[in-house]
């Protein structure tokens, strides 16, 4: 009888070989950045046929809607098998410090990622006990994008410095009715806000402020709040309305000049609209920051109580892969961490982003989670709409400095 019944299981497709599993992996990757994520599980789906990939995407720039969700489900005990999060404070500062994720360094050491990636990479997602996600990229956030066929037409060049865009290169572009400088959404004007803080503070005074040793309320931090008024000056005035893509598209159709913007906006330009690089459009670290790389880094991790676990681990092990990074930047518009990466893989402007990563200073980025910890980022929205509403430099600053006191920033 028993050999019957397993006869019958295998022809029914019920034996033990054809069990099928599950993985929900969980990210904001939708839409123009979906085929970049749909390739890895394609990957994934090619050496494991028999699990069913759940691609629970929550749509949201830069993961703000994702987050809340994922906070729900986190503290809810309903944890995804891996899920998204920026490298750095808003993973270690979050589920790490509650305990929420298991410790990699295993899967580091079995897959040789210790030494695939960077040592400074490594050292951001890690703690004294343990290593907490599996990077899949790097961003570079203080990017400005422009066209250059458009500036030759309106007679203006890349600006050295904000103060030059503001005194010169701004006026030149409204007196001839082109938006000088396009923003979206309020993650979006934090993220300039970020690149135009590195400008005026420089390195080590931008980095202290996340590390509890600048004062928000520093006359240096004010006055790049007062600087940062003038560039909004040159935005649009329907920002709240819009997506970075939709931002990203006027200066597309030659509507603004230019928007300082992640590289994400180089895969969009590329894989959605089909644009080529150094032709179609042109880049350089935003005014004031060149020679210096403000990156983030997208990974994966695995939570505690995952309910496919075995499962995860097979995804977190390609993430980390050659092949697996390969796949997934040149469609991003990102570059892999690992030092061995394919580099005729990618265009031009991931080449030359390499490039820089290989060689400029780096800092970390707040509003994609790098920098400081995730209590610190969430409020940060907060500070900026009181900064918008009163155009207050001294109320931003103490109104940063009030979020900063009671997350206890920098310890």
């Amino acid at each position: 009888m028993l050999r019957h019944i397993l006869a019958l299981s295998v022809v029914l497709g019920f034996g033990l070989g054809a069990a099928q599993g599950e993985l929900e992996i969980f990210s904001w990757w939708a839409g123009d950045e979906g085929p970049a994520l749909e390739a890895l599980i394609e990957l994934y789906e090619a050496d494991h046929p028999d699990t069913e990939v759940i691609n629970a995407t929550v749509t949201g720039g830069s993961g703000v809607n994702a987050r809340a969700v994922l906070k729900t489900r986190m503290l809810g005990g309903d944890p995804p098998d891996s899920f998204q999060v920026h490298a750095g404070e808003e993973l270690i500062g979050t589920w790490v410090a509650a305990d929420r994720m298991e410790d990699l360094t295993p899967i580091f050491e079995r897959e040789g990622f210790m030494e695939a990636f960077p040592d400074d990479l490594i050292e951001l997602i890690s703690t004294d006990e343990g290593i907490w996600s599996v990077p899949v990229n790097i961003h570079r956030s203080n990017v400005l994008w422009f066209d250059p066929d458009r500036l030759d037409e309106w007679g203006v060049s890349v600006p050295n410095g904000w103060g030059e865009f503001i005194d010169e290169t701004c006026p030149a572009l409204q007196d001839q009715g082109v938006t000088p400088l396009v923003v979206g959404e309020n993650w979006t004007v934090q993220h300039l806000w970020e690149s135009v803080a590195l400008a005026e503070l420089g390195n080590d005074d931008y980095s202290a402020l996340f590390e509890g040793d600048l004062p928000w309320t520093d006359l240096r931090v004010v006055a790049a709040w007062e600087t940062f008024g003038d560039v909004m000056a040159c935005t649009n005035d329907d920002a709240a309305g819009l997506s970075w893509q939709q931002a990203t598209d006027r200066i597309v159709a030659g509507d603004a000049a230019f928007n300082v913007m992640g590289d994400w906006a180089a895969g969009y330009k590329v894989t959605t609209l089909g644009l080529e690089p150094g032709t179609d459009f042109g880049w350089a670290a935003s005014p004031g920051t060149d020679g210096t790389f403000m990156l983030l880094s997208d990974s994966f991790g695995l939570p505690v109580g995952a309910p496919n676990r075995a499962e995860a681990i097979q995804w977190l092990e390609l993430v980390g892969s050659k092949e697996g990074q390969d796949a997934f930047n040149p469609l991003k518009g990102s570059i892999s961490p690992r030092v061995d990466s394919d580099l005729s893989l990618y265009n031009a402007y991931l080449r030359s982003a390499a490039e820089d990563f290989a060689s400029d200073a780096k800092v970390g980025s707040l509003v994609h989670g790098t920098a400081a910890k995730e209590a610190f980022m969430s409020e940060f929205a907060t500070v900026m709409e009181i900064f918008l509403s009163t155009g207050s430099a001294d109320a931003a600053a103490n109104a940063a400095q009030a979020v900063a006191t009671q997350v206890g920033l920098g310890e």
